[in-house]
């Protein structure tokens, strides 16, 4: 029976490279295979039922497939991650010619997000902003830009539009990945030197590819070796790697992950037992 892993296709650049993936897989003698899902958390709660067998999880479905399986004693194992899904950071972006130069000159001011489910553009940044005495919706006001919910973020499309809110002046910062704001700049959302940081979360993870219960320890070890063994001077590989945005895949780990579950606390975005509790405005 084929290894049955689940991705979420937020870009049509999903099933190129899955399906490349899923050649090379063949060619190494292993039968492979994958489905689509339309935002993450069906995907998760599939890996719980043993629907599938593994997961390209983004983060915040990662905190939900690690609550899931404490709760009803399975195991989840982060099993490879791409290099650049390890220590990213956030930034919180003004205007050059603003008056603000540390996180406290934003109280009283609007700051515009991404999605309400992006880690990265909202939850880790908001918590942020919070740890520094800047309650949202008391000392601060936060506006969103929920584009793409139920991708978490995947989708950069709200980050983006936050971004053109601060270019257009309509809110006194905005909040991105220190990546995005640099691809913000060379595709000219936001003019070159027009911008400036004034502050940067501390670092974490992003995406990991989440194996559940189902897959046979011996399976699991040899989809991991075969992921590890992938290289990006293969011809067939490093366009796929290209698409998806690595170099190398390196071993999974947890310990980038605090900064979103703590995030995920302070929203009441999952309970501890991996059920959705986030409000209305959450709706996949």
């Amino acid at each position: 029976m084929a290894l049955l892993m689940g991705a979420v296709a937020y870009d049509p650049k999903v099933v190129t490279i899955w399906a490349g993936f899923r050649s090379w897989f063949a060619d190494q003698g292993l039968d492979f295979d994958f489905v689509l899902y339309s935002h993450y958390e069906r995907q998760v709660e599939d890996l719980a039922a043993g629907r599938i067998d593994a997961a390209w999880n983004s983060p915040l479905a990662w905190i939900r497939t690690e609550r899931l399986a404490a709760a009803h004693n399975w195991r989840a194992t982060p099993l490879v991650m791409r290099d650049t899904d390890r220590d990213l950071t956030s930034v919180i972006v003004v205007r050059s010619d603003s008056p603000f130069h540390d996180v406290a000159d934003l109280k009283g001011e609007t700051i515009a997000v991404g999605a309400v489910d992006s880690p990265q553009a909202t939850m880790i940044p908001v918590s942020f902003l919070r740890a520094a005495g800047l309650r949202p919706e008391v000392d601060t006001m936060i506006r969103r830009h929920d584009v793409g919910v139920g991708l978490h973020g995947d989708h950069i499309g709200g980050e983006r539009d936050a971004a053109r809110a601060l270019a257009a002046g309509t809110v006194s910062a905005a909040c991105m990945t220190d990546t995005n704001h640099l691809l913000f700049g060379r595709e000219g959302t936001l003019s070159a030197g027009s911008t400036r940081v004034i502050a940067r979360t501390e670092s974490f993870d992003h995406c990991n590819l989440s194996v559940g219960a189902s897959m046979p320890e011996d399976d699991m070890r040899r989809f991991g070796d075969l992921l590890l063994s992938m290289s990006y001077t293969d011809p067939r590989v490093r366009p796929l790697f290209d698409l998806e945005g690595l170099t190398t895949w390196l071993p999974g780990r947890t310990s980038g992950y605090a900064a979103l579950a703590t995030a995920v606390d302070e929203t009441d975005f999952y309970d501890s037992a991996g059920g959705v509790t986030a409000g209305e405005e959450y709706a996949p």
